[in-house]
């Protein structure tokens, strides 16, 4: 990748540090009494919220079976609405089937284990206390007396400003670089035809042939097409780096070059695998 590369993708993770944090005077020392005080808080508002999700009943999407709908343009006019100007909802047979199947295991559903969720809570905020100053300047983390209680959403007011001065200061390193991309592609003398060829973002990856031609399966169920297979024609390999089967799309870069393209791409997956092609056609389809 020549500007979305992995450092640029970090970087645009790293815009909003100081998202959710609040200043609290007590965060200059480590305090074991308020980490607990204040893990009970969290601990208590994330079980009110499981439950509430929990027990949200399915019937409520039976609720639009026989709705009288209106057109949009003669609802907002205030004009008189005339019958033809509406129609009645009736939900097909087999999504009403799939309602009545959620209503049913809704009602057999055991009672909420609260006791469950307080476990699955501390392994996932234990995972946090490990990793949360990772992805923190190291200067930074430094200042912080206990990641634990910062893990919360609690912080000095110090530390919220220089959050916040960092992540004004990936913004604009994330939107520059974003600008010469756009730039340098805008430049490259690419039909819109063949670009729309390589639109697979999160679409994951399921299948990757290596031979005289570059085969690329899909499963784009995550994704927002329905082109399943990518074939690049004639390739030569410049870069394939990290497992890219099993990763998502994440984002693409196309090169025009004397003989056709230069295709890079960077996957989301472990250590973000990335793929450099030179072709000299692009093929998508749908199978």
């Amino acid at each position: 990748m020549k500007y979305l590369t992995k450092e640029w993708y970090e970087t645009c993770q790293q815009t909003g540090l100081h998202f959710g944090l609040r200043v609290h005077s007590g965060t200059y020392e480590w305090n074991e009494a308020l980490f607990q005080r204040l893990y009970k808080r969290k601990e208590k508002e994330h079980i009110k919220q499981e439950r509430e999700i929990y027990d949200i009943d399915p019937r409520y999407m039976l609720e639009h079976d026989g709705q009288v709908l209106t057109r949009v343009d003669k609802a907002f006019s205030g004009e008189e609405v005339a019958e033809e100007d509406q129609m009645v909802y009736h939900m097909p047979p087999e999504e009403r089937a799939h309602i009545e199947r959620l209503i049913a295991e809704y009602d057999a559903r055991p009672p909420f284990d609260e006791k469950k969720c307080k476990e699955e809570y501390k392994e996932a905020m234990e995972w946090n206390f490990e990793h949360k100053a990772e992805r923190l300047p190291k200067e930074i983390s430094e200042q912080i007396a206990d990641i634990r209680v910062f893990t919360l959403g609690y912080c000095t007011r110090e530390v919220m400003l220089q959050l916040k001065k960092q992540s004004a200061e990936n913004r604009r390193e994330m939107e520059r670089v974003s600008d010469e991309y756009r730039e340098a592609i805008l430049a490259q003398d690419i039909p819109a035809e063949i670009r729309n060829r390589v639109q697979f973002h999160d679409c994951t990856v399921t299948e990757l042939l290596m031979g005289e031609e570059v085969l690329i399966r899909f499963d784009t169920r995550g994704g927002f097409t329905n082109i399943n297979k990518l074939t690049l024609v004639k390739p030569e390999i410049i870069k394939q780096e990290g497992e890219i089967v099993g990763s998502y799309w994440l984002y693409q870069e196309l090169y025009r070059i004397d003989n056709g393209y230069e295709l890079h791409v960077l996957f989301d997956g472990e250590n973000m695998p990335e793929l450099i092609v030179r072709c000299e056609d692009i093929l998508a389809e749908e199978e």
